[in-house]
């Protein structure tokens, strides 16, 4: 099937588009830097020039055209709140509503272990725009009528994959830790296969739980 990729050449994006390519799918990898084109070339994906900060609702909706899944793997990268709330925020609910409107059959969302309007962050610390914006862009998606999963990760690292996680609800004890991006790609594959994790927030975390056996326990 067909999979857009919000922020195609990010880190977790290029470690996922082999992965779904592998398993057949066609991915378009959307990017607003033309330099990135032929890395992202070389992981199979198709590469997609669009800037989403600045595209319209209708820009968006042409990008989405054909599309089953669309993945939100974007981000503005902090250090300079209107821009976050630009991206994190409008440019996400945008993209929902773009999604809905394209026919989209599912919406994941990559968001952060601890997300939403309770997140705690004081106004005056550096990340209280990017959490600010992400409680409202999951919000938004929650309500989208899209049949959404968001996917929340603790701190990522640059670790090898392990292949295995730890969920709330599924293992004990559960807070925020960390998590390789690898494994973050490899949690956005399994949850592409699996439509009954639609109307699932899943924080998660490295661990000791196989990712398949997380999630199959999760969409139970």
């Amino acid at each position: 099937m067909r999979i857009a990729i919000f922020g195609g050449h990010g880190k977790i994006a290029r470690r996922l588009e082999p992965l779904l390519v592998q398993d057949g799918h066609e991915v378009d990898a959307i990017i607003r830097n033309p330099a990135h084109e032929d890395e992202v070339a070389q992981t199979g994906a198709r590469p997609v020039l669009a800037d989403v900060e600045q595209l319209d609702i209708d820009g968006v909706v042409r990008l989405l055209e054909g599309v089953i899944v669309a993945i939100w793997s974007a981000g503005a990268g902090g250090g300079n709140p209107q821009r976050t709330y630009a991206v994190d925020r409008d440019a996400a609910i945008r993209s929902m509503d773009a999604a809905a409107q394209a026919g989209v059959s599912r919406y994941l969302m990559v968001s952060y272990f601890g997300a939403g309007p309770d997140h705690g962050v004081p106004e005056d610390a550096a990340f209280f725009p990017y959490a600010d914006a992400k409680a409202a862009a999951d919000a938004h998606l929650r309500e989208s009528g899209l049949a959404w999963t968001i996917l929340a990760p603790s701190r990522l690292t640059t670790e090898e994959p392990t292949g295995r996680i730890e969920v709330p609800g599924v293992s004990e004890g559960v807070d925020k830790g960390e998590v390789s991006r690898a494994d973050v790609a490899e949690v956005i594959r399994q949850t592409v296969a699996r439509p009954g994790l639609a109307g699932v927030t899943v924080e998660f975390n490295n661990g000791a739980t196989p990712i398949e056996e997380a999630l199959d326990a999760v969409q139970r």
